[in-house]
């Protein structure tokens, strides 16, 4: 799950981790009454969107007067905003954060998440603030410092003063940055955090080390624990067609092809997708539907991938472990009657009574094509697009 910026901040502030003050705004009365509280001559208004890029996309504007803070809240809010990360179509402003002004000395980045190959937590930071650090890692990786992280005792002081030094960093500005590091790690820890990165982290020249920008992702499976992130969820910055899929417990996941997929297994849905693409489709999403793959899940799936104006056939791929084949097969079948599919249909099931499962789906009279190995699945559903 992701939240936004202002959002972000204030579970960070409940760490004791240094952001600016700022306040939130969705209209633009509310915008001028934040400066006004915040005092001071300078403030920054941002546009509140679940992507990166904002100020190269108009979403980051310098106000150094209310009229200012005015002026660009009326240009930002509503405004579509298109950033790398957004695509072409963009997102819709809904909100802002208004903040007070930083007097910024250096900008670096420093970011926590899990290295999958460690199974442990790794704390990255770097010299090359407010870069992208997919850019950073490409064309300059020594410049990315990391300290892997050991689960039984945390993020230790050592750790901390090892990439603050490696930072460049010394006298106060060292030392609040030792603090800013572990405080991060804390909140990182005990939110269930996936992802926690502060891009720029700025340092001001009274040796201040601050979370200019903040950004926080979540294990979804964790959230159960966590009421008050999950009250953090802007169902605005989610795609339709993925939340009706949670209301049925659907793992889904919009694309932008013509190809659309039902797949018992996480795994095997990457792979079924790659097959597609090698032999000449386009998948137009993700979707598993776990290890029951009845009808009522079967019904489901179809009613989410139809709801894709893009579909043009569609591929399901059962392996059946947990699953027989058979009683997928009339899953399938009772679910086409009833939703009234009317796009191409290429099945393919192998496991547990494979056999029995397509002799039933070619004797349904239906609009299917069968197919016993996942490659010819494929060519067949590329095959019947072209046709």
């Amino acid at each position: 799950m992701k939240i936004h910026e202002y959002q972000a901040k204030e579970i960070l502030r409940s760490y004791n981790v240094a952001v600016p003050q700022g306040y939130p705004a969705t209209t633009v009365k509310q915008a001028v009454k934040a400066a006004e509280k915040l005092g001071g001559n300078v403030w920054v208004v941002k546009a509140q969107i679940h992507a990166g890029g904002r100020g190269k996309g108009g979403g980051v504007k310098l106000a150094r007067s209310k009229e200012q803070v005015e002026n660009f809240a009326k240009q930002m809010l509503g405004m579509t905003l298109v950033t790398h990360q957004t695509g072409p179509e963009g997102k819709k402003v809904r909100r802002l954060l208004v903040e007070q002004g930083v007097d910024i000395d250096r900008e670096l980045y420093v970011g926590v998440t899990l290295d999958r190959a460690q199974s442990k937590n790794v704390v990255m930071v770097s010299t090359e603030g407010g870069v992208e650090i997919e850019k950073v890692a490409a064309e300059t990786p020594e410049k990315i410092l990391k300290e892997t992280v050991d689960p039984a005792i945390g993020l230790q002081a050592y750790q901390a003063r090892k990439l603050a030094f490696g930072l460049g960093l010394e006298g106060l500005q060292f030392k609040n940055a030792v603090k800013f590091l572990l405080a991060l790690y804390k909140a990182y820890e005990a939110t269930d955090s996936s992802l926690a990165e502060i891009n720029p982290l700025v340092v001001t020249k009274e040796g201040d080390v601050i979370a200019l920008d903040a950004k926080m992702n979540f294990d979804d499976n964790a959230l159960y624990r966590h009421p008050e992130i999950v009250k953090y969820r802007d169902l605005h910055e989610e795609e339709p067609l993925e939340i009706e899929a949670s209301k049925y417990h659907l793992n889904y996941i919009k694309l932008d092809g013509n190809v659309g997929c039902m797949v018992n297994g996480a795994g095997l849905a990457m792979a079924t997708m790659d097959i597609i693409k090698l032999a000449g489709g386009d998948p137009a999403n993700f979707l598993d539907v776990g290890g029951t793959a009845n009808k009522e899940t079967v019904a489901n799936g179809f009613k989410i991938i139809l709801s894709d104006p893009n579909v043009k056939a569609i591929l399901i791929n059962i392996f059946g472990g947990i699953v027989r084949c058979d009683i997928v097969a009339q899953g399938v079948i009772d679910a086409v009657k009833e939703i009234n599919v009317k796009v191409p249909i290429v099945v393919r099931l192998d496991g547990t009574n494979a056999e029995a499962g397509r002799e039933m789906l070619e004797k349904a009279g239906l609009n299917f094509e069968v197919a016993s190995t996942l490659k010819e699945a494929a060519e067949k559903v590329t095959a019947v697009i072209a046709n």
